[in-house]
């Protein structure tokens, strides 16, 4: 019972559509109806508004990192990984927007940062790697949802790869647009409106 409150507590909590939230408060119109239509940071980017974008990319992935650290306080790591898998799937599933979210990539870096921070760290680093080499958002975001439960398993935390690799599933379902674009070399580069 302890473990179904916390799952629902950080789906709850995963579904709060930050990038949403953050463009109509500022007046910059529906993120939904605005360059890819997604509600993540990168999309918030495209607006041109790049503190909103910075504040999208922090709440997103901070709504994965507390939903683990809550219950990680409250419940212990194996009800945490749990929870941070459900805040994660609220990001991508919000109940909120008939399940129709964004791609996760924040709120999936975050959660891995709070499951362990090293792997965190890691994830981000992958990322970062594969962006700069590419100068495509999404490449870094598929290298880092591919590498991660390798991570996980060399930097001593195999207890973790059960939520890694649908964590990386995940990432790489929601990016499915995204790849035919790459392949087809049409993936708009970082920076581009």
């Amino acid at each position: 019972m302890e473990l179904l409150v916390w799952i629902v507590a950080g789906y709850l909590l995963g579904s709060i559509p930050f990038g949403l939230v953050i463009t109509r408060a500022l007046g910059l119109g529906d993120l939904r109806q605005i360059g890819s239509g997604n509600i993540g940071a990168t999309n918030v980017l495209r607006t041109g508004n790049k503190p909103a974008a910075l504040a999208t990319l922090l709440l997103d992935s901070g709504k994965g990192a507390i939903a683990v650290l809550l219950s990680l306080a409250f419940a212990g790591p194996d009800v945490a990984k749990w929870a941070g898998l459900a805040a994660f799937a609220g990001h991508c599933f919000p109940v909120w927007l008939k399940f129709k979210g964004g791609k996760g990539v924040a709120t999936f870096l975050g959660t891995v940062l709070a499951l362990a921070w090293p792997v965190g760290l890691a994830a981000c680093a992958t990322w970062l790697a594969a962006a700069a080499v590419s100068r495509i958002s999404s490449v870094g975001a598929l290298a880092a949802a591919a590498l991660t439960p390798l991570w996980m398993w060399f930097l001593g935390r195999p207890d973790l790869v059960v939520v890694g690799i649908p964590l990386a599933a995940l990432i790489w379902w929601r990016h499915q647009a995204n790849i035919t674009r790459i392949l087809k070399g049409e993936e708009p580069k970082i920076g581009k409106k």
